[in-house]
């Protein structure tokens, strides 16, 4: 960290981005990079590759990011930086409008991530795979630069990043080590937790709510219940009168179902389709997600694959062998039983 944390303080010039259709952890460590930053003299500008959706447009900085839009403005900032930095995700089809402009600057180019395996193109790198979230990475190195940083926005971007990356700090990644760096930015920022919750999960339309109760009532299982799946498409987004946000956290309620180990959530777009992975304990989903075009953790992971619903959905859910480890008659293979029927009625029927 120290020769990572004095490159990028000796530059004066940042832009800063992250992957598309950002979550908390993508947004809060871009925001609170860029207020840190700020404090310390620097001219840092946030670009994102598109909005913040509905339950993040109301983090503190939010209103002041910029969104991509592919004009000469945005252009001028990303080649006059001398450092381009990216969080929360390590691959340039994940930066959306951005990423030709990232990769060919002449500013130099930093990653701060917690996914594997980066792409080569980064000049100077801080990553960690067992952090739980980038917003504990961008919380480390802060606290290198004085603790006293942490003012109350800061805190509540880094708060919301940790927070929604492990699942309400329900996930694996969970260590004593993150409990204390959120007991120091609660203390920090003098944040007030149930608020944050609240403005995360509590702002739910009756739309959406209306939207999840028929959303679960969609909700299958393959290979003796140990996978579970739930397939939106557009014509039923549109027909629920569902927005983007609506759908966040579905996946969740698809693992919750007893005796499912693996979750998969297909979503509908104008372009392809959108496929979150949630697994249970030591259930692995990132290889599958990458077999994909995608990539993640161990327990979470996503893709985005071109093609229609139906047959994306049927790819994916046939290839789960290749990746997840099911019992045989999970997999789909006969039981003893079937098998003893089977033959008997065969017998039959050459009798």
């Amino acid at each position: 960290m120290p020769n990572f944390l004095s490159e990028l303080l000796a530059r004066e010039r940042f832009v800063i981005t992250t992957h598309v259709r950002g979550d908390g952890d993508a947004i809060g460590s871009v925001l609170a990079l860029a207020r840190v930053l700020g404090k310390l003299g620097k001219s840092a500008a946030a670009i994102l590759p598109d909005a913040p959706p509905p339950n993040l447009d109301w983090l503190p900085g939010a209103d002041d990011a910029l969104v991509c839009d592919g004009g000469l403005e945005q252009a001028q900032l990303i080649a006059q930086a001398d450092a381009l930095v990216v969080v929360d995700t390590n691959a340039a089809r994940r930066l959306g409008g951005l990423a030709d402009a990232f990769r060919h600057a002449d500013g130099t180019r930093f990653l701060i991530d917690h996914h594997p395996s980066p792409e080569g193109w980064f000049d100077h790198e801080y990553v960690r795979v067992d952090a739980s979230s980038t917003g504990e990475l961008i919380f480390e190195l802060i606290a290198e630069m004085g603790p006293q940083l942490v003012d109350f926005e800061v805190a509540t971007h880094l708060y919301t990043a940790i927070m929604t990356d492990t699942g309400s700090f329900r996930f694996s990644s969970v260590t004593p080590a993150v409990h204390r760096i959120v007991a120091d930015i609660v203390e920090f920022g003098g944040i007030v937790p149930d608020e944050i919750h609240a403005q995360l999960y509590d702002r739910r339309s009756l739309t959406s709510l209306r939207l999840l109760g028929r959303a679960l009532e969609r909700i299958d299982l393959r290979y003796d219940g140990a996978l579970g799946f739930l397939a939106i498409s557009r014509q039923f987004m549109f027909d629920a009168g569902g927005e983007r946000g609506d759908t966040e956290g579905l996946v969740n309620y698809i693992l919750s179902v007893d005796g499912v180990r693996v979750a998969v959530f297909f979503l509908e777009t104008d372009f392809g389709t959108k496929i979150s992975f949630r697994s249970h304990g030591n259930v692995p989903v990132n290889k599958w997600a990458s077999s994909f075009g995608g990539g993640g953790h161990r327990n979470a992971a996503g893709a985005f694959v071109k093609g229609y619903l139906d047959e994306v959905v049927e790819r994916v859910l046939e290839s789960a062998p290749q990746y997840i480890e099911f019992a045989e008659t999970e997999t789909g293979s006969m039981s003893d039983a079937d098998a003893e029927y089977l033959s008997e009625l065969l017998k039959s029927r050459s009798s």
